[in-house]
């Protein structure tokens, strides 16, 4: 009997584990996102049903080429729920990232969403490491058509090991995945971290931490 019990409990456990850690599935069609609405909310207020138009859900561009004169050499064009309002409570998103030759997307993170990046023209040395103790590196050089999934809020980069032009498209598991990077984040802030708490951090002199910085 007791057994019986301790086995009842542990499927009711598993089972109560998978329905938190799913999104709860929708309770209409869409919800397209209302951004006059003042109502502050965890998402979007949705717009009334009856004035919402195909437009709603469409964007156009993506194909078109971005410029890649940045100081890391890449070009990031977001298409969620800012740009596409019908994206509103549907936890997905794309963006297609341009890169110059040698050109990196730097250490980041989506703090609300799992990627998988598709190559569509080039080769990208791609990777993402694990969390702490173990700060596993898992590194991968992908060609095109080669897909690599990164975890949610795990850090992660891509660089341009070719001397052409590469283009990516990653899919997100949200419809805001947020982004930190983690150079800007750590050196860029505002008001910025404390010189004395960076140069113990990363052990080095204080006068490399205010030379990074002023670089952000």
């Amino acid at each position: 009997m007791a057994s019986r019990f301790l086995l009842l409990t542990l499927l009711f456990a598993i089972n109560c584990f998978i329905a938190l850690a799913s999104d709860p599935s929708s309770l209409q069609d869409f919800c397209v996102a209302d951004t006059k609405n003042p109502v502050i909310l965890n998402g979007l207020p949705c717009k009334d049903h009856k004035l919402v138009q195909a437009e709603d859900f469409f964007f156009r561009g993506l194909h078109q080429a971005q410029n890649t004169s940045t100081p890391v050499g890449s070009r990031v064009s977001s298409v969620n729920v800012a740009q596409i309002p019908g994206l509103n409570t549907l936890g997905i998103s794309l963006a297609r990232v341009d890169y110059a030759p040698w050109g990196i997307n730097p250490p980041h993170t989506h703090p609300r969403a799992t990627e998988i990046l598709t190559v569509l023209e080039g080769k990208l040395e791609v990777g993402f490491v694990s969390s702490n103790p173990e700060n596993r590196l898992f590194l991968k050089l992908l060609e095109k058509g080669d897909v690599f999934v990164f975890p949610v809020g795990l850090v992660h980069f891509q660089r341009n090991v070719g001397n052409g032009n590469a283009i990516a498209l990653a899919a997100l598991s949200s419809q805001n995945p947020g982004v930190i990077t983690i150079a800007n984040s750590v050196f860029g802030s505002k008001p910025h971290i404390s010189a004395d708490i960076l140069a113990k951090a990363f052990q080095v002199d204080k006068n490399i931490v205010y030379n990074i910085q002023s670089k952000f």
